[in-house]
């Protein structure tokens, strides 16, 4: 047995030796790419001026602010603080259901099983990477300089940042649907609009959801950020304390944030759970 097991190993090594192994060119390469990584990764500590005593200077200072906010206190602004939470909420929400409503027909005519036109397919997603690679906190400074200061400009930056992403998703999805209940819809004589309501929709719509709700609870955090930049919100209320100082209520108000993104995560991952 030992000398069969012996006689295995060595047939393996001869006919497939890589396994036992490695050519020198692929352990070569990988350590010229460790190498690389290794020099772009302390350049870049290099290049922010990284060092253990600006660390240990931050910690401290962070030891010192956070003294400052204990105890979280709401002081005479709770209501304020609520309604403002509330307001973030709605525009994570109504921004979201702006995306996902125009980021639909998006999503059919990205996939190419729906629009087989290679060009026209190719510009769309080039289309859909451009929108993407701008990010939500540019979208919101573009429109609080167009539309004014207020939840209404973080509405649209939620909406037109989320919109070609979640395209691009829908599209994906698309594509890998099972074509037999899309072949059945077209023998029955079906048109292209059935085809899409009977025989793609209903595969795709569970993942569309769970998609669309995965991005509410993202953008819940989000548009706290946005707030800071003038789109209303928590976010506003946060950077204001913060910018006066007063670090007992901006610790109360990021309490609340942490709360409300908890409740909103732990709500979402459930239904998600459920749909797919």
């Amino acid at each position: 047995m030992t000398i069969a097991r012996h006689a295995d190993i060595a047939g393996l090594k001869q006919t497939n030796p890589e396994i036992f192994a490695r050519p020198l060119s692929e352990r070569l390469r990988d350590g010229g790419l460790w190498a690389a990584f290794l020099v772009v990764f302390v350049f870049g500590l290099w290049w922010i001026d990284a060092s253990p005593m600006r660390i240990v200077n931050g910690l401290s200072k962070l030891g010192m602010l956070v003294g400052l906010m204990i105890p979280p206190w709401p002081g005479d602004g709770l209501w304020d603080y609520c309604l403002a939470m509330l307001e973030t909420l709605a525009m994570a929400f109504l921004g979201t259901a702006i995306a996902a409503v125009v980021a639909l027909p998006l999503g059919f005519l990205g996939a190419k099983n729906m629009v087989p036109n290679w060009l026209f397919h190719f510009g769309l997603r080039r289309f859909f990477d451009a929108f993407r690679g701008v990010d939500g906190l540019v979208w919101a400074l573009i429109f609080v300089s167009a539309v004014g200061l207020g939840p209404f400009a973080g509405v649209l930056a939620i909406a037109v940042g989320d919109m070609m992403v979640l395209g691009k998703l829908f599209a994906e999805a698309i594509e890998n649907v099972d074509k037999k209940p899309v072949e059945g819809v077209r023998a029955s004589g079906g048109g292209g609009l059935h085809v899409m309501r009977l025989g793609v929709l209903p595969q795709v719509f569970p993942v569309m959801i769970s998609h669309v709700l995965y991005f509410f609870e993202s953008n819940v955090r989000s548009a706290t950020i946005l707030g800071i930049v003038g789109a209303g919100g928590v976010g506003l209320q946060l950077s204001d304390r913060m910018r006066i100082n007063n670090w007992q209520e901006a610790a109360f108000i990021i309490l609340l944030i942490l709360f409300t993104v908890s409740v909103i995560d732990n709500l979402s991952r459930r239904i998600r759970a459920k749909l797919v």
